[in-house]
């Protein structure tokens, strides 16, 4: 998927954050107001909310980082 779309613009609304986390960047939303932007890598260190999305998506699945 990424090869055949490399070098275009991408936007894909997700609640899951195991589908846009290889994403370049990433828009943390809530209520319509933009809450970061970042990374994975980087709103894991800076985005508490995006933080307890991932573990708590993470624990329903069995896995956790």
């Amino acid at each position: 998927f990424k090869e055949y779309l490399k070098n275009t613009t991408k936007i894909i609304i997700a609640q899951r954050i195991n589908s846009v986390s290889d994403a370049d960047k990433i828009i943390v939303m809530d209520d319509g107001k933009i809450l970061a932007i970042g990374t994975h890598n980087e709103l894991m260190n800076t985005s508490e909310i995006y933080k307890d999305v991932y573990n708590s998506q993470q624990e329903g699945v069995g896995f956790s980082e």
